[in-house]
């Protein structure tokens, strides 16, 4: 499990919230440029917060969170290099994953 206390695929390219897979940040990405990053998300995600309370510009604000979640990984180009594709924001049970989304759920029912 990551930090989220989400379940993380075994290959650590996703998590996974209500049977739907996120794309997890690059791990490649040296810790201290991670944190950097992380804060401007959060700003970035005030600013969005802020922006549709009438202040500030709503677009600006919205195209800082895609940079800093491109710049993390998380959208735009895939980290990896094996050429399979990208299943962000896909339901577990349709993709490659369904066997351990299912044995996830299996487990979790059983305790």
């Amino acid at each position: 499990m990551n930090a989220r206390a989400h379940p993380t695929t075994p290959d650590g390219r996703y998590f996974m919230v209500a049977g739907r897979l996120w794309r997890s940040t690059n791990p490649a990405i040296p810790e201290e440029r991670r944190h950097r990053l992380v804060v401007e998300l959060m700003h970035a995600r005030r600013a969005v917060k802020d922006a549709k309370r009438g202040n500030g510009d709503l677009r600006f604000a919205r195209d800082r969170v895609d940079a800093a979640k491109v710049a993390l990984g998380e959208r735009g180009p895939v980290w990896w290099g094996d050429g399979a594709p990208d299943l962000n924001r896909h339901m577990a049970k349709n993709t490659p994953y369904a066997e351990w989304a299912g044995a996830l759920k299996k487990c979790a029912t059983e305790h």
